[in-house]
């Protein structure tokens, strides 16, 4: 929620338990001076600290990897992009506290203009006998010294603040749509929408703002999803080699001669990886699954190729579907006398989806961004292409009915070029026949 009263503008946020933050911005640098620092207090707070987990978290940190300096400079930023919204309109997320039912504001310094300002954090109080039963609370001087934000107060604080917002001649900026804590927003801000309902200084939406910043990765970012990366890669070799006909229904179904298409990864303080491969069960690629993998795993390197700077997805969606259409072509899928139009349509029925989508704290990350968007140092995005031919398409020949390939790698985009968290991932034939033929 921002807010705009007399040249002061206040950022607001709710936090549920599965907030981590928001993400770096690209194109400022910006210096920041940090609240001197707080001793963290020597006992458990509501997420984990240097002083209770020092086995995740370095002196300094936040969450695991990411620092007081880079949290203080993604409010900063966001402070910047209201600024800078300001100035395109004439008016006018998230946080480092992991803990739950908490609320972050952004304000801006008396007599101070954008991006600088105040951080004021309400936490919930402490409670002994509630947190026998749920766990620790960080309180007031835990989440002061843990975020390094200005001001902490308890959640209940915020209530004197809301009848403070019912005035006309402040402009808030909030998710009423989407609230990330639906508890909190019918306590706190629904009855604060309903009794603004009328003004002509209408709530205004903070999630494109928000989606912009977490658009881009910081180097810290980066090095959390490569570790990602890493574990889904090794999970996936553990995965093949564990996979040989005939396994375990409980564990996985398929029979001799079938293949296994698997999309997975997994989270990793609090950012994510997405990988996609496909490999025969008994740990031979027939002829015709050969074809159809080795034609998807061409059309994959080539995409990938394209994942620089000043790209679109788009564009490289289009490529996709020319090399898709050459490809079905020259496997004899698609006839070779049908016309331009009708090969793209083509591509597009044996691959009904996108080349690929933004990743980070999600897996379809900022999914309100644009995919026509030039790519930029920092995006991370998926490329996954595929070719799936139904077990009742006449139409294709019938030794690859029933034949279904996708490849999925996690990208970086650089000014070097790409880097593929998932490199570590063997999609290779002769890689995959490899691991599977060891578990013999």
């Amino acid at each position: 929620m921002l807010i705009r009263s007399t040249g002061m503008f206040i950022a607001a946020f709710m936090i549920p338990s599965w907030i981590r933050g928001i993400k770096s911005y690209r194109c400022r640098k910006f210096s920041v001076q940090l609240t001197q620092a707080r001793k963290l207090p020597s006992r458990y707070l509501g997420q984990p600290s240097s002083f209770t987990h020092p086995h995740l978290l370095k002196p300094g940190e936040v969450t695991p990897g990411l620092s007081l300096s880079e949290y203080a400079l993604r409010r900063y930023q966001l402070m910047h992009l209201i600024k800078e919204e300001v100035k395109a309109t004439g008016t006018v997320g998230n946080t480092d506290h992991a803990e739950p039912d908490s609320i972050l504001m952004l304000k801006t310094a008396p007599g101070k203009d954008l991006p600088d300002h105040k951080s004021i954090l309400f936490v919930p109080k402490r409670d002994q006998n509630r947190e026998l039963w749920d766990g620790p609370r960080s309180g007031v001087d835990g989440a002061a010294a843990l975020t390094g934000v200005d001001l902490v107060y308890t959640t209940e604080d915020f209530k004197l603040l809301v009848q403070k917002l019912k005035d006309e001649g402040i402009t808030i900026w909030y998710d009423a749509t989407k609230p990330t804590h639906p508890q909190l927003h019918c306590d706190y801000l629904k009855p604060l929408l309903e009794s603004r309902s009328q003004y002509k200084n209408k709530i205004r939406a903070v999630r494109h703002l928000v989606q912009n910043l977490r658009l881009f990765k910081s180097e810290a970012e980066i090095e959390l999803m490569k570790n990602a990366g890493r574990i889904t890669s090794q999970a996936f070799i553990e995965t093949m080699f564990a996979s040989r006909s005939p396994v375990n229904e409980a564990l996985l179904y398929a029979k001799d001669g079938e293949m296994v298409l698997l999309d997975g990864g997994c989270e990793s303080f609090g950012y994510v990886s997405d990988v996609t491969r496909t490999w025969p069960i008994n740990g031979r690629f027939t002829g015709p699954q050969a074809e159809v993998y080795q034609a998807v795993l061409d059309i994959q390197k080539s995409c990938l190729s394209l994942c620089s700077v000043g790209i679109s997805l788009e564009n490289i969606y289009t490529l996709m579907l020319t090399m898709l259409a050459q490809n079905l072509t020259e496997l004899g899928i698609c006839q070779k006398k049908l016309n331009n139009d009708e090969v793209f349509k083509a591509a597009r029925k044996y691959c009904p989806h996108h080349v690929g989508h933004y990743l980070g704290m999600d897996v379809h990350d900022t999914p309100d961004i644009s995919r026509s968007l030039s790519l930029q140092p920092g995006m991370v995005i998926t490329i996954e292409p595929g070719i799936y031919i139904p077990e009742d398409d006449t139409e294709a020949p019938r030794k690859f009915q029933g034949v279904g390939v996708r490849i999925e790698d996690d990208v970086v985009i650089t000014e070097e070029g790409p880097l593929i968290l998932s490199a570590d991932c063997p999609k290779e034939i002769q890689d995959i026949e490899g691991i599977c033929s060891s578990r013999k």
